[in-house]
């Protein structure tokens, strides 16, 4: 059963990172996520390289320029960034009170390198690594969207692996064997820490409620 309508819609400015080589799912996964959760913000980032046929600009990624890209760095407008297979990719700084005015949980679709950068600047930021079934599984899903060359899949592959070393320190590990069980993990590990974010003031909240009833019934 999905968690909408029985825990936790509203989001209280929490930030989950999460990465996964390419070809894992994950851009699906997040859609999903997001069509079904409420309280949910995504930091669309910024990258030097050319749109595909399936992106929009704004809604996929900010496409620029590698000189307009530059200037934005200079201008230290990024939380992080990094050069990935040739291009360069980027998340700009994110407004945390207004994420917290509004209810909203933010999530990052970043690399390793981007993931690090963010756990060490942003307190309490939690990281998910989403993992693909199989080498083999993956190579098929990398052949079968027709985005990549035959040497640009090799290169995504090795990239790949030097990723999935890196997935023992993420908070999370969910395995996208099947997408709606994906889907169903991720959306539980979201309510869960949205629950263990707020669960002092719950209790503070609660306890008052129920030292004034005590306080009414038994003097």
């Amino acid at each position: 059963m999905e968690p909408r309508g029985r825990l936790k819609e509203k989001g209280c400015g929490l930030v989950f990172i999460l990465s996964a080589p390419s070809g894992s799912g994950k851009s699906t996964l997040i859609r999903n996520v997001m069509d079904r959760l409420g309280g949910l913000q995504f930091s669309v980032s910024y990258t030097t390289r050319l749109p595909r046929s399936n992106e929009e600009e704004g809604i996929d990624y900010h496409f620029v320029s590698p000189a307009q890209f530059q200037k934005m760095v200079n201008r230290r407008e990024f939380l992080e960034w990094a050069e990935i297979l040739g291009n360069h990719y980027g998340t700009t700084r994110p407004d945390f009170d207004r994420l917290k005015a509004d209810a909203m949980d933010l999530l990052l679709d970043i690399d390793i390198q981007g993931s690090r950068r963010v756990v060490e600047q942003v307190a309490g930021a939690i990281s998910i690594f989403i993992l693909p079934p199989s080498p083999e599984i993956l190579r098929t899903r990398l052949v079968e969207r027709r985005l990549d060359s035959p040497e640009s899949i090799e290169r995504r592959l090795a990239s790949a692996k030097r990723e999935i070393e890196e997935a023992p320190r993420y908070h999370y590990l969910i395995l996208n064997e099947g997408l709606e069980e994906a889907v169903q993990t991720l959306m539980a590990v979201i309510v869960a820490e949205r629950c263990r974010k707020e669960k002092d003031s719950i209790f503070v909240e609660k306890i008052k409620e129920w030292e004034g009833y005590y306080g009414q019934n038994y003097r």
